[in-house]
C-alpha cells in the first residue's frame, strides 16, 4: 500500500508498505531518518518515541497504514517545531489538532538547507540544549524519545512538577543514568522558558 503521511513539516508518500510494517521501520529504513531508535519492538523502552498528531507514541507499535493523513514529529524535526511553536503560538502549544497538517501550514516550518533562507539548520531545540547543559546525555540511545517525550510536555505544561516529568518520561528508560541529570534538563528548559515569556 501506498502512505501519505507528514514528518517534520513536510508531505512524505511511502509506497509498497506492507501490513505488518512499523512506523519506525518506516521511519529509519525508508526515510533515512534514524534518530528514533530501535530497541524493545515491544513499546517498553520508549526509545522510539515520535510525536503522532501532538501525541507521543512510541512508533514500534504503530502500523505504518495508521499514519496515513496525520502529522509526525521525530527528534529530526525538534527545533523546526519549536520554532515553529514559539513563532506561531507564542505562550501556547501546537497540541494535536491545534495546527492540522495542511501543507501551506507546513511549509512555514520545514527544515531546509542552509543557506537557503539564511537559516541555519544546526540549531537545536530548548529542550535538546538543556539536555546538553544539563549533562543528561550519555550514551544517547534513549535520548531521542526522551527529548520528545520532555518536548511534549512542556508544551503541554510550561511549569512542570518534578512528578509531573517523572510521570511524562515513565515511559522512557534509560540504563547508563540514575534519571536525576534528565529531570535537571527538563527543569533548566522550563526554566528557561518561564525567563523568555
Amino acid at each position: 500500500m501506498r502512505v501519505n503521511f507528514t514528518v517534520n513539516g513536510r508531505r512524505h508518500e511511502a509506497d509498497d508498505v506492507w501490513e505488518g510494517e512499523s512506523l519506525l521501520y518506516v521511519l529509519r529504513e525508508r526515510m533515512g531518518l534514524p534518530g528514533s531508535k530501535n530497541a524493545c519492538e515491544q513499546g517498553e523502552c520508549g526509545s522510539c518515541t515520535v510525536r503522532l498528531d501532538g501525541v507521543p507514541v512510541c512508533s514500534c507499535l504503530v502500523a505504518a497504514g495508521q499514519v496515513e493523513g496525520r502529522e509526525v514529529v521525530t527528534v529530526e524535526g525538534l527545533a523546526d517545531f519549536a520554532a515553529h511553536r514559539s513563532q506561531a503560538h507564542p505562550g501556547s502549544g501546537c497540541a494535536s489538532g491545534a495546527c492540522g497538517t495542511a501543507l501551506d501550514k507546513a511549509r512555514q516550518w520545514e527544515a531546509e538547507p542552509a543557506g537557503e533562507d539564511g537559516r541555519d539548520t544546526g540549531e537545536l531545540s530548548p529542550i535538546q540544549q538543556a539536555f546538553i547543559d544539563a549533562g543528561a546525555v550519555q550514551c544517547g540511545f534513549c535520548t531521542p524519545g526522551l527529548l520528545v517525550a520532555a518536548d511534549e510536555l512542556l508544551e503541554r505544561n510550561p511549569e512542570p512538577s518534578d512528578a509531573d516529568i517523572r510521570e511524562a518520561l515513565s515511559g522512557n528508560l534509560c540504563r547508563c543514568t540514575g534519571y536525576e541529570k534528565i529531570l535537571d534538563a527538563v527543569r533548566l528548559a522550563a526554566a528557561r522558558a518561564e525567563e523568555t515569556v
